[in-house]
């Protein structure tokens, strides 16, 4: 029987069971010992067939949330199934301990110039996501959950951007990636006055089962506690614990394919790790012209995150999509994950339409049928991280070519030009200290190198040319700024591709 305080649209489908989140891990274990059954079924036709416009003329009307006649801080709209959506997601709500799963009602749904009717649809049609509001703005949402196991955040600035995904399965390997799906939502009825609401998620995918707990505090920085269980059906080559998932087309850096009237188009522009020695690692994004992965091996990371940390409108001039305003992401692991590697693929894009940025978690073991791993994180959405190295950051990375104006080059170089502000740089007197950048290359050598004080960012300019070796290949580039010893910096570190020899064209005088 359906919760007195439901709203009228929102009918309950089936009768309610016993749920816990022991219970969730318990129901995924004994999935992962089964063989793997898509979800759902085939859609109606006229659902399957909607396009763009026309899906996204479905509207939720408000009044219909979920909690929409309590006095909470807290509503859980719908998503509609159709376009890339196409595989069905059960809704329970929870309290009390009962589960009560909810039903597909067309009353919920604003159907405009779609062409659906939503009478002729099954009862048991199903949901392709949900959206979470808070008091007292329930006109937009602070969270989105939409196809597979991807999810989006905002935080103050209430804009979207990048994504993260329950898990990452075999990406970048030499064959298909498996895309888990969450295949069902339970949403923890809050407390009066909770600050918090709680969902909870079964996962599921040829590869993997999983059960997870996501705990969502809106904020400045929107927090999400996540806490998964995870059950391999096989071994698993390459797991990507909470990765995020972006986009970079066009920056300061790369201007590969700058064909745009903006300066600069891009979710994120930098990954950030805070290594479990303490070091602090800034690694600048790019468009490849041919697929790159990077590894990082650590143990027990103390953080990672793709960040976006340009928030200059100046710099990318878009009124519409607003990439100054965009979230960053940073993951924060609950305890110690051991060894493995931060991975970074940075995949080619020709436009700003695709997430071509995937950054993850591997363990170094690979995961085994039969296994329970656990993993608990936090996820921070918004502005910035809620922790920041003491030393200088980067705030900028320029590229271009090298040598120096007005003189003949007598070989071919590349101009790297990285600004960094913040710790103890706006307090040293160059007169009396002498800062020095510290740079490595893995191959070919370093020429024309300086540090100099920058007003402008209240910090200091770091450069020098890179000349690469005859043949071609990434070259790893390293930089941090240092002072009587002491680092003042946290580490840039950059993967450069030259061009090949044939393509390496001096300059005229």
């Amino acid at each position: 029987m359906a919760p007195a305080a439901w709203a009228a649209e929102l009918q309950p489908l089936g009768s309610p069971g016993k749920f816990d989140y022991a219970w969730l891990k318990g129901a995924a274990r004994d999935l992962a010992h089964t063989p793997y059954r898509p979800h759902g079924k085939a859609l109606p036709r006229d659902v399957a067939a909607l396009d763009w416009d026309q899906y996204q003329a479905i509207r939720f009307k408000p009044d219909h949330a979920l909690w929409a006649d309590e006095r909470l801080r807290f509503r859980i709209r719908l998503f509609h199934l159709g376009l890339f959506f196409k595989r069905p997601v059960r809704m329970f709500e929870l309290a009390g301990g009962q589960a009560q799963e909810l039903a597909y009602n067309p009353a919920m749904f604003d159907y405009g110039r779609s062409g659906l009717d939503g009478a002729r649809q099954p009862r048991d049609l199903g949901f392709a996501g949900f959206r979470v509001h808070v008091a007292p703005d329930f006109d937009r949402d602070v969270a989105a959950f939409l196809g597979a196991s991807y999810f989006r955040a905002v935080g103050a600035e209430r804009q979207y951007g990048l994504s993260a995904r329950g898990l990452a399965v075999d990406t970048a390997l030499g064959h298909d990636e498996d895309f888990p799906d969450f295949t069902d939502f339970w949403f923890e009825r809050p407390a009066p006055g909770a600050n918090s609401v709680v969902v909870y998620a079964m996962l599921d995918s040829p590869s993997i089962t999983g059960a997870y707990r996501f705990a969502i505090t809106p904020g400045e920085l929107l927090t999400m506690e996540v806490d998964a269980a995870l059950y391999p059906r096989r071994q698993i080559e390459r797991l990507g614990i909470a990765a995020c998932t972006s986009m970079f087309h066009v920056g300061e850096n790369d201007r590969r394919t700058a064909r745009d009237w903006r300066p600069e188009i891009h979710d994120s522009d930098g990954l950030a790790m805070h290594r479990g020695n303490g070091e602090w690692i800034w690694r600048p994004l790019v468009n490849p012209a041919t697929l790159r992965f990077s590894s990082f091996v650590d143990k027990d990371p103390e953080g990672f995150g793709l960040m976006q940390r340009d928030r200059n409108f100046d710099h990318y001039q878009d009124d519409g999509a607003f990439y100054e305003k965009r979230p960053s992401l940073w993951v924060q692991p609950k305890g110690a994950w051991g060894e493995g590697a931060v991975q970074l693929v940075e995949i080619p894009t020709v436009d700003e339409t695709f997430d071509n940025v995937v950054a993850f978690w591997n363990p170094a073991q690979k995961p085994q049928r039969g296994q329970e791993l656990l993993y608990g994180y936090r996820l921070y959405w918004g502005a910035t991280a809620p922790v920041r190295p003491a030393l200088a950051t980067c705030v900028a990375t320029r590229t271009g070519i090298g040598g120096t104006v007005g003189r003949k080059p007598q070989h071919w170089s590349w101009r790297f030009v990285v600004d960094f502000a913040g710790g103890q740089l706006a307090r040293i007197d160059p007169k009396t200290t002498t800062i020095e950048p510290v740079i490595t290359a893995s191959s070919g050598s370093i020429e024309l190198k300086s540090a100099r004080p920058l007003a402008s960012v209240n910090g200091v300019r770091a450069t020098f040319d890179a000349v690469p070796p005859p043949r071609s290949g990434p070259v790893t580039l390293r930089l941090f700024l240092r002072a009587d010893g002491q680092a003042l910096s946290e580490t840039w570190l950059y993967e450069w591709t030259p061009p090949a020899p044939a393509d390496r064209k001096l300059a005229p005088a």
